[in-house]
């Protein structure tokens, strides 16, 4: 929740190779009072079984702009284990993967994405990452 003189942030992961949301990547945010200003970090989440961070932390009085760091390297990891293991068990979902990109094909090529932008107190920013192994895109939702 926002005040007159603080914004708000949240955001949400698609994995766009698999269609699904993005789930356990952890999400740190930090926030600067200006282009000069050093960051200060501010806490974190982790995305839930939506893609979603329903709990980061709020930004103090005076931001002017976040960043928020995603650790997509350790989620693109699990997710090949987890295909690894359905591959070995024979499942369903193996053969609907089999197509997908997956990170071990040729490394994790974005071990992580940080996502800096203004703020204006009392606005409240949504910022959806639309992932893949090897692209994302960022935007202001609503």
């Amino acid at each position: 929740m926002s005040t007159a003189t603080t914004a708000s942030v949240s955001t949400h992961i698609l994995d766009t190779s698999i269609g699904r949301p993005a789930e356990g990547v952890t999400v740190s945010l930090a926030a600067r009072g200006g282009p000069g200003a050093r960051w200060e970090a501010r806490g974190g989440s982790r995305t839930d079984g939506d893609g979603r961070c329903e709990d980061l932390p709020a930004l103090p009085e005076g931001t002017t702009h976040v960043r928020l760091d995603f650790e997509t390297e350790a989620y693109f990891m699990n997710r090949q284990e987890t295909a690894g293991r359905q591959e070995a068990a024979g499942g369903e979902e193996a053969e609907a993967q089999q197509d997908a990109p997956r990170a071990r094909d040729s490394g994790v090529f974005f071990p992580e994405v940080a996502i800096t932008f203004a703020v204006i107190p009392g606005e409240h920013y949504h910022v959806p990452l639309l992932l893949n192994p090897f692209g994302y895109s960022v935007y202001r939702g609503s």
